[in-house]
């Protein structure tokens, strides 16, 4: 019966639909974090009587056509990249981006990723480095004994060297914009690679070009509302429930048919 493996692929998509919600409210705390969405296509249908076909030699033309559904496909999770909320953190390596833009970070194969993620440290070497150790570009070393680190909203980094009263401006951080953010691959530790979907890395000075600026002594939040995906768990998870009583339903309807055959 046809209806079991349309009520299959219902049950598959809010299954996957579920875990991409799981992965959202897992990640509420987590930095920079950018929320997930489910969308779904229907599959191909049966045109069992095609609308618009000629029905008599008069030229009558049918105005309804019976067309049966395959059910439902997942075709994306992408993410959405809108803004999170900044929280106050008061500590100086801590910054947010308010705006598009992204840090761009060097690995250790040489190779670069993006992230939205500002909580930064000091390696031994004084460098600016993420929690995994990995350089923010362009580099900055910051110097021993230095004192009075800020970092204005248009990323130049500064800092009172020993012995002096005046700042000196040490370097100046830079932020990446991509035409297709939801294009960019994830991959962990907070980390995004560009893919040929999310288009060129664009490279620019903070509160330009539309990259946004920095806010010292923040940190994005994720932009997960814990409300809205309580709400969405609640109705994939009645429509998984539908999708179970249709399979139900149709096994008995089979059950009744076998019946009649004995």
């Amino acid at each position: 019966m046809r209806a079991l493996h349309t009520a299959a692929t219902g049950m598959q998509a809010q299954e996957l639909n579920v875990q991409v919600i799981s992965n959202n409210i897992a990640n509420m705390r987590t930095t920079g974090y950018k929320r997930q969405r489910a969308e779904f296509q229907d599959l191909l249908y049966e045109h069992v009587s095609r609308v618009g076909t000629q029905t008599s030699a008069s030229g009558n033309i049918l105005p309804v056509g019976i067309d049966l559904g395959g059910g439902v496909k997942t075709v994306g999770t992408p993410r959405l990249m809108t803004q999170g909320t900044l929280s106050a953190t008061g500590s100086t390596l801590d910054i947010a981006i308010r705006g598009d833009g992204f840090f761009k970070i060097q690995l250790p194969d040489g190779s670069y990723s993006y992230t939205r993620d500002g909580s930064f440290q000091m390696d031994a070497q004084g460098r600016i480095v993420t929690a995994q150790g990995n350089v923010v570009q362009p580099a900055i070393t910051i110097p021993a004994n230095s004192s009075g680190l800020t970092i204005n909203a248009q990323g130049q980094v500064s800092v009172t060297a020993a012995g002096s009263t005046t700042p000196t401006v040490l370097g100046q951080i830079q932020l990446t914009r991509f035409i297709n953010q939801a294009g960019l691959l994830s991959v962990g530790d907070n980390m995004f690679t560009e893919t040929p979907a999310s288009g060129t890395p664009q490279d620019a000075l903070p509160g330009v070009d539309g990259v946004g600026d920095l806010q010292q002594g923040n940190l994005e939040q994720a932009n997960v509302e814990a409300v809205s995906e309580i709400s969405d768990l609640i109705a994939a998870q009645r429509a998984y429930e539908m999708n179970g009583k249709v399979i139900t339903a149709a096994d008995q309807m089979l059950s009744a048919t076998s019946n009649l055959m004995r």
